[in-house]
């Protein structure tokens, strides 16, 4: 237990409904929606929506997103990947040849088709109870009316640097960024949501939004098309699953990097991590090292579903055992080939169960802050650069080509025991999410710590031949693992951000959410 004389914040529990999420106005908003007799699935779709205008810079109706479902009644995990395609015409040969080495991070040739509206009105029609037009009336309020900008969402939105024309028009009213407490109105993104809550997919895919999505891109240079965004489908999948101790952990399957996370719990689970100090140099260096490992396996083989290569390679227990015996514990490992796609740290996530046990597990993106920097001219959409991802080397199952899904830094996951889902979870951070998912895990099932606590714990994160560390680890720690040969540094921002729910046999809901964001988990 906390001690409740330092600063802290209380896990919430409840027993007939929780959502755990990034921003209070969509929990609340998830809250409403169980309340009026809707699901987990009607609420997480709820919550989403408003959190594209009250986190622009992370996620918006332009982006993509995964979702993890456990069915009212089974402890079966379904999966549905939301993520848009490169549009078909896309020519890496012409960027190479133009001198490109990698994607442009904030170039039109960045931005994938839009699949996160696709995978919404699928998991409305397939696992929903509400109409759209109820579950979107909160988002198309918020962003009529606007909203108060959160602390955090403000000290982000000051750091944006790249936005131009219409993205720079709509989201720096008045030629600056928000400053906290003021408020920001999207009226653009409220009229695009009236139309998806009268038409569904058609109100976003056809019509004036299309066009106007469409239009802006060609304008802008890219190769986009019509028949490109009405072929934009989501697809159902089977998770990736890996143990850990006595429970499993359920990912996303690629073109997520949840096999990243597998893979490196994986690894972690030939050490005694328990013996050791949870702030100590010993379990930060080993993390560290399996992590090298582990994105270095991702980076060789996860790619668009049917371009994954080796997916039962990097997931079989041999692979670890062999990788888990590369680790010294006294010295630290070269660091493997340089990545050549790029990677983020913005996103939301959110997590909602229902009285009757439906689980739901979302993460939505744009990927980088306010994604591309562009938006289209009508509505101000914003587009993501998630095509950033791709690699332009020939013959990379991750390079860049027509019709592919990137590589997605974007998962979340579910912690089953003994066949039962106990926890749907995710960990905000871009590509540190598989070191997050391990952490949180390692700090509840090795630690025993507290869910909230577990979240609240500082984070190590081995990225680019630096180990960053969260201001509350001790100093001795930074000079124990620079002496072991660790370039460290201290964290500029805080790394990540993660909510969690609990489901306790007794059928009590334990919710968590991370302060380093403004968000909280709110039940009743």
């Amino acid at each position: 237990m906390r001690d409740f004389q330092f600063p802290g914040r209380s896990a919430v529990y409840a027993s007939n409904g929780m959502c755990a999420t990034s921003h209070p106005l969509a929990a609340k908003t998830a809250i409403d929606l169980l309340q009026a007799g809707g699901n987990a699935a009607d609420a997480a779709i709820g919550a989403a929506m408003v959190l594209n205008i009250c986190e622009p810079h992370m996620t918006g109706l332009g982006g993509d997103c995964f979702v993890l479902l456990k069915p009212a009644g089974r402890d079966e995990v379904v999966a549905l990947n939301g993520s848009g395609r490169a549009p078909a015409a896309i020519d890496a040969g012409a960027l190479r040849a133009a001198g490109h080495a990698t994607v442009p991070v904030h170039g039109v040739e960045a931005i994938t088709l839009p699949g996160a509206v696709d995978a919404v009105c699928q998991l409305n029609a397939d696992w929903g109870r509400m109409a759209l037009a109820e579950i979107l009336a909160p988002a198309i309020h918020h962003a009529q009316a606007g909203v108060p900008v959160g602390p955090r969402t403000a000290f982000d939105w000051a750091r944006a640097d790249h936005l131009h024309g219409a993205a720079r028009r709509i989201y720096l009213p008045g030629g600056r960024a928000p400053r906290a407490g003021e408020v920001f109105a999207a009226p653009g993104l409220a009229e695009v949501l009236r139309r998806i809550a009268r038409e569904g997919r058609a109100g976003f895919y056809e019509g004036e939004v299309a066009e106007d999505l469409i239009a802006s891109l060609q304008a802008m240079g890219g190769c986009h098309s019509h028949d490109d965004l009405a072929a934009t489908r989501a697809r159902s999948d089977d998770p990736v699953i890996s143990r850990y101790r006595d429970h499993e952990l359920v990912e996303h399957a690629p073109n997520g990097q949840g096999a990243t996370a597998c893979l490196l719990l994986n690894i972690l689970g030939h050490f005694d991590l328990g013996a050791l100090d949870p702030l100590g140099p010993e379990r930060a260096h080993l993390e560290a090292e399996a992590t090298k490992l582990a994105y270095d396996a991702r980076n060789r083989f996860l790619a668009d579903p049917d371009h994954t290569a080796r997916l039962a390679h990097m997931l079989a227990p041999q692979t670890a055992q062999a990788l888990a015996a590369l680790i010294d514990p006294a010295r630290v490992l070269p660091d493997p080939a340089a990545l050549t796609e790029a990677v983020h740290r913005d996103t939301v996530y959110l997590t909602v169960v229902d009285r009757d046990g439906m689980a739901v597990s979302l993460i939505y993106s744009i990927f980088h802050s306010f994604g591309s920097g562009r938006a289209s001219e009508r509505f101000g959409l914003l587009f993501q650069n998630r095509g950033a991802g791709f690699t332009l080397t020939p013959g990379h199952p991750n390079a860049l080509a027509g019709g592919k899904r990137p590589l997605h830094t974007i998962i979340p996951a579910m912690l089953r025991h003994q066949g039962r889902v106990v926890m749907p979870f995710g960990v905000m951070g871009g590509s540190y999410q598989p070191v997050g998912h391990a952490r949180l895990i390692g700090n509840l099932l090795d630690y025993g710590m507290e869910l909230q606590s577990a979240i609240d714990a500082p984070r190590a994160y081995a990225e680019d031949g630096t180990l960053t560390l969260e201001r509350p680890y001790p100093e001795a720690t930074l000079r124990a693992l620079a002496d072991l040969g660790h370039t460290v540094e201290r964290a500029q921002t805080p790394i990540g951000g993660a909510q969690a729910i609990r489901i306790h046999p007794s059928g009590v809901l334990e919710g968590a959410s991370d302060p380093r964001k403004d968000g909280c988990a709110l039940g009743y």
